[in-house]
């Protein structure tokens, strides 16, 4: 009752800008009133005020608002696991060789210990009305009732977004339920370690620990091992950076092989278990350059909701758990790894070997960084169906659900997903889509040529808006 109340009160302080908000948009007096329904005007414009425009709070009050589990009901299965960290650090070790082979030497970063990481497993469940209670059973019964379910071998590994910082598996409940509904498979949705408690690499690590225990299931374990090429790695916003970055870590621990063909190897709950690449990745509006240094569009800025990158959330108001001790320049990383590849994809030298890369974006502030990433990768030779739906917010199949465009951008998600894993990965091919705002008319767009910087200019200002970021957190000492 408490949360129903909150959520009215909520509305009736909104009531204004809704009002004038629909009152603009039917009467075409909005610059998007051309572009959106009035569902999504009304969805952007209050996210957007939510965002930008509420009262100063501490990093621990957004983190725990975000975090709170609104329970199980309706067309989805869900079993909640726990994944046991093995009693070795073969892991972790592997994880820092590639940090520091992938970085300048001059990154600083933290030292996670390997942990367990809980997830949830997640299915589709028919039969059932869109209300159903979830039912009172063991969450082994609810995973063999998963798996009962399940029509296809996809394995879909998801990373919820939130900044790195914010959200949880039970936040992206309902786009995980479709996308297991789509694929007709099932999701491994994790509980990462959240910054800035834990900062890089810890949600690496946890990532990596998961990935592996898939293929080699820990004593307990509901689930049978799965073949690494039924395995597809998903992410949005932030998950989308984690699902990137766990890829290339891997790509890196291959580069280490010898001789040419090999398999790296580590040690995992005693046995010795190669470290195989996944099927695919899969990313929905990635966050893919953690200084923001392309995040400046005005014009994508019109269609988004998410605050300019003069809004820091490293500026909120002191509480336990930020500013860190000791204090740093970003709430996920030090300042001086913030073009680190494996924590601003987009500076990575090489994408060289990795399997097919989906990459659906709106026209939002994120999308200058996904074009650069998708645009790299497929000049390597890199396999990338490439997505772009204009006037399209950030995450806009999640946060329009119901809506025909993310229907639309749910359903090619799926498609690839499925399409990495039932066909030889040579059938996927690079090609871009542009897709027109209502209509949905579909343009094709040339992968290879999505932005105009060089990928030294890229990095060039990669690494002055670092500078610039740490400049700042010393003035401000």
């Amino acid at each position: 009752m408490p949360s129903l109340l909150d959520a009215a009160s909520f509305l009736v302080f909104k009531v204004p800008l809704i009002l004038k908000t629909a009152l603009f948009h039917v009467l075409r007096l909005s610059p998007t009133s051309a572009k959106w329904d009035l569902r999504t005007a009304l969805t952007v414009t209050i996210i957007r005020d939510v965002l930008c425009n509420s009262p100063p709070s501490t990093i621990s009050m957004q983190q725990r608002s975000t975090i709170q589990d609104p329970g199980v009901k309706g067309r989805m299965w869900v079993s909640r696991v726990t994944i046991p960290a093995p009693p070795e650090d073969a892991i972790r070790h592997a994880l820092f060789g590639a940090i520091r082979t992938l970085g300048t030497g001059e990154e600083e970063y933290s030292s996670p210990t390997v942990a367990p990481v809980t997830a949830e497993w997640t299915g589709y469940r028919a039969r059932v009305s869109p209300n159903a209670p979830e039912p009172p059973i063991s969450e082994a019964d609810k995973y063999k009732h998963l798996m009962e379910e399940t029509t296809s071998d996809v394995t879909l590994l998801y990373f919820h977004g939130g900044a790195y910082y914010l959200m949880d598996p039970c936040s992206n409940r309902n786009a995980v339920a479709s996308y297991a509904k789509l694929t007709g498979g099932r999701v491994l949705s994790i509980r990462y370690r959240l910054a800035p408690l834990n900062p890089f690499p810890s949600a690496l690590l946890d990532a990596l620990l998961v990935y592996l225990s898939l293929i080699y299931p820990p004593d307990g374990a509901l689930h049978s091992p799965v073949h690494p090429s039924n395995i597809v790695f998903g992410g949005d916003s932030a998950g989308g950076n984690l699902a990137t970055v766990l890829l290339q870590t891997i790509l890196q621990l291959h580069r280490g092989t010898t001789p040419e063909g090999n398999l790296p190897v580590v040690i995992f709950h005693g046995k010795p278990v190669k470290v195989p690449l996944p099927a695919g990745i899969a990313l929905c509006s990635p966050s893919l350059d953690l200084t923001r240094s392309m995040q400046w569009s005005k014009k994508h800025a019109q269609y988004d909701y998410l605050p300019p990158p003069s809004m820091n959330p490293t500026k909120s108001p002191p509480c336990d758990i930020w500013p860190a001790n000791p204090p740093r320049a970003d709430l996920f990383c030090e300042g001086s790894a913030l073009c680190h590849p494996l924590v601003s994809p987009v500076a990575a030298p090489s994408w060289a070997g990795s399997p097919p890369i989906f990459v659906c974006c709106g026209e939002e502030l994120l999308a200058e960084e996904c074009k650069v990433f998708a645009q790299n990768a497929a000049r390597q030779g890199v396999a990338i169906v490439w997505e772009q739906y204009e006037a399209m917010p950030h995450c806009f199949a999640h946060v329009l659900q119901g809506t025909f465009t993310s229907a639309r951008s749910l359903e090619s998600y799926a498609d690839f997903v499925t399409g990495v894993v039932q066909k030889n990965p040579g059938e996927i091919t690079t090609k871009g889509q542009f897709y027109a705002a209502k209509s949905l008319e579909a343009s094709s767009v040339d992968v290879c040529n999505l932005h105009d910087s060089t990928e030294e200019e890229v990095l060039e200002e990669l690494e002055r808006a670092r500078d610039d970021i740490v400049r700042d957190f010393e003035l401000a000492k």
